[in-house]
């Protein structure tokens, strides 16, 4: 490895764990918010998800501050990390939330989220869903196709008026993975922006419904604010056209979320340049603009604790099996994406080239490929960057694995904030000769 690409790969590490508030300690043990996460390996064993709050809310507080000068509304995207504590986390910063389940929505109430914070997305809502969304009260219902509509009609009441909003699909194409993109005229998102007017029209003619917003979302881990602007672009032009019309109830637009973050040696796309880039556009539109990160709230601010189960050579390639794979973190896997790997105790060991792979029986089960790694042994204690966003949510049974526990590290301390399951656990709902 050349000297200059070996800088960079060490200059991104630093990068990476400063974005996370993590550092090495003066005996090499690595730290978080003052916690050695070697201690908490330790204690709850591995696999284990730990989340530092301080990140979270450094984050939070970037947002709020770039659209200062804006009306604005920061609604969590709850897909990206539902745990309750984080939720509560947020909720106690003033967040608001962006749901696209039922068991999103129950999660979020009883993380004492009043219901006029959340808005409902997602392009397959069951009528119970729907139900349930509407006897809450919540804040907003973004449909996403005119037989949706049709649903929310026949559940309306004239005494308690559905807000809706429209999720628009505003035909953007993002530089990003294809499975993430989800603004072009193909996709299954959203109603397509040459719709919204009927649309619109349909929602005016059941006076139990109210138009309150128009919506959309580009994609995630995007980089470039370009299609936030495009996409911004075409939702003002709507709300000009809906004005024409004479619908005048439009409250607020909401741009989505899927700001990228680092997780090799990318640049993030601030909030602060996000802001700059739609803020000459947006301003004077006279409504609130709602904001919809998740990735970017919770993801540096995640690691995830695994311990190396044993080490092997074959056909040339030098494997570290370790105790989590693709059923605890499945973004390598389903997305060929990276997460940096750092040991929780630095050795001054050499380093060497490994495929860092799980206990999964799948060929695609592996955390990393052609990485250079310290030469570990069995027994050390390894994190994987980066997994506050999409890790556990993701995380399944396959295999019959119990899924880990979660952990919340905060001002020096840290706590369970979600028990690993138990091998019982795993069979409590099936059924056993025909009994339930």
């Amino acid at each position: 490895m050349g000297q200059g690409v070996l800088t960079d790969r060490l200059t991104a590490r630093q990068a990476l764990l400063a974005d996370a508030d993590l550092e090495y300690g003066p005996a090499g043990q690595l730290c978080g918010s003052g916690v050695d996460l070697a201690s908490i390996a330790h204690a709850v064993g591995t696999p284990a998800f730990a989340y530092l709050a301080e990140p979270i809310r450094r984050r939070y507080r970037a947002f709020s501050e770039a659209f200062a000068e804006m009306p604005h509304r920061i609604h969590y995207a709850v897909k990206a990390n539902g745990n309750l504590a984080v939720l509560r986390l947020l909720r106690e910063l003033g967040a608001g939330v962006d749901i696209v389940s039922r068991g999103e929505l129950a999660r979020c109430l009883a993380a004492g989220f009043p219901a006029d914070r959340i808005v409902f997305s997602g392009v397959g809502k069951t009528p119970l869903e729907l139900a349930e969304a509407v006897a809450a009260g919540i804040g907003c219902i973004h449909v996403e196709s005119l037989e949706e509509l049709e649903v929310l009609a026949g559940l309306s009441r004239p005494d308690r008026p559905i807000r809706i909003g429209i999720r628009v699909n505003p035909d953007v194409t993002v530089e990003t993975h294809p499975y993430t993109r989800t603004a072009m005229a193909a996709a299954k998102f959203g109603i397509p922006a040459d719709q919204v007017i009927e649309t619109a029209r349909r929602i005016r003619a059941v006076p139990s419904l109210a138009l309150v917003g128009l919506a959309m979302h580009v994609g995630s881990q995007v980089l470039d604010p370009a299609p936030f602007e495009q996409g911004a672009a075409r939702l003002a032009e709507l709300l000009a056209a809906l004005r024409a019309e004479g619908i005048e109830t439009i409250e607020s637009l909401d741009l989505g979320g899927g700001l990228g973050i680092q997780y090799h040696v990318e640049t993030p796309l601030a909030p602060q340049r996000l802001a700059e880039t739609l803020r000459p556009m947006l301003a004077g539109l006279g409504v609130t603009i709602r904001i919809e990160p998740g990735r970017y709230l919770v993801g540096s601010a995640g690691v995830l604790l695994a311990t190396v189960l044993y080490r092997k050579h074959a056909g040339g390639t030098d494997f570290v099996v370790v105790d989590t794979g693709m059923n605890d973190l499945e973004r390598p896997s389903r997305y060929q994406a990276y997460h940096e790997i750092v040991v929780v105790q630095e050795q001054g060991c050499r380093e060497r080239l490994v495929d860092v792979v799980g206990p999964i029986c799948e060929s695609g089960d592996f955390l990393a490929l052609g990485r250079m790694l310290p030469a570990v042994e069995r027994g050390e204690v390894l994190a994987i960057l980066g997994a506050g966003a999409y890790g556990f949510v993701m995380s399944s049974n396959y295999n019959d694995r119990p899924r880990p526990p979660e952990i919340l590290v905060d001002d020096g301390r840290w706590r369970v904030v979600r028990r690993r399951e138990t091998v019982e656990d795993l069979i409590r709902y099936n059924s056993v000769n025909g009994e339930q």
